[in-house]
């Protein structure tokens, strides 16, 4: 398989952004096993389990081929993913939030979270946009997805319709990874090109590294993995929002990310 990236660094320093992800309690399943994943944030694959609560989500789905389920549960129900799978294959689970807003108490947090993550070029628009240093206000949202196996694990992801996404170009489950396992950023379904895509790799014994990649001319970008590792691949968007109060948020971020395990 043909390279479309250059892995741009390693390391295992801690980070000023927190990720979202959907973190299955197993990767692969039998069966007529159940689906059980935790909606996690924090920082290198270490974070709060959040429950099943439909009001701070837009979408909440599982996909196996043609047919796609609304996740069922509870409010308050923990895992948040605890339910039956429909059929043997691929499952996709997707899941949106609602929009949330934040407020950075010093231009210094703004700086090294649009430096972390690939658009230092918001900094100078800010300013040129003559808005203030102090008191940044931000709306962001999460869009993320994560691949289980369900007996032979067959099938593919795909693009799924959200505003931004990461889509798996093999399957970790069935396809022989030993060259690597592309994956695409798209942003309103436009494939994402010289774009910063993040991957947290966590090793059977527990350390965890991080490791960055560019997207090609096509948003692909392929990433290195290793058997019994479990994957977490993050990518963030960011545009501008013209506030029309004081209060308004002037940015907005869109989170993408994929979790996926390597069996052994």
């Amino acid at each position: 398989m043909k390279r479309f990236v250059i892995a741009l660094a390693l390391c295992g320093a801690p980070l000023s952004a927190h990720e979202f992800w959907i973190d299955p309690l197993a990767t692969q399943v039998a069966p007529g096993g159940v689906l059980a994943a935790d909606i996690r944030v924090g920082q290198e694959l270490k974070g709060a389990a959040y429950s099943y609560v439909p009001p701070n989500f837009r979408r909440f789905d599982i996909v196996m081929g043609d047919q796609m389920l609304p996740v069922d549960g509870r409010a308050g129900d923990k895992p948040a993913l605890n339910m039956a799978a429909p059929t043997e294959g691929l499952a996709v689970v997707v899941h949106v939030t609602k929009d949330y807003r934040l407020t950075y108490d010093s231009w210094e947090k703004f700086e090294n979270f649009c430096k972390e993550k690939d658009f230092a070029w918001a900094l100078d628009a800010h300013l040129a946009r003559g808005l203030s240093r102090d008191k940044v206000r931000e709306q962001y949202s999460r869009h993320a997805k994560s691949l289980i196996g369900v007996g032979d694990g067959a099938g593919a992801d795909r693009a799924m319709g959200l505003e931004v996404e990461l889509v798996a170009l093999a399957n970790p489950y069935t396809d022989d990874l030993s060259a690597g396992f592309a994956v695409q950023a798209l942003y309103q379904g436009k494939p994402q090109a010289e774009m910063q895509v993040e991957v947290f790799d966590r090793a059977p014994d527990g350390s965890v590294t991080t490791r960055q990649y560019r997207t090609d001319d096509a948003g692909r970008a392929v990433l290195d993995v290793a058997p019994g590792h479990f994957y977490l691949v993050d990518h963030v968007v960011m545009r501008e929002l013209t506030p029309g109060a004081e209060t308004d948020p002037a940015w907005e971020s869109l989170w993408a990310s994929l979790t996926f395990g390597v069996p052994q």
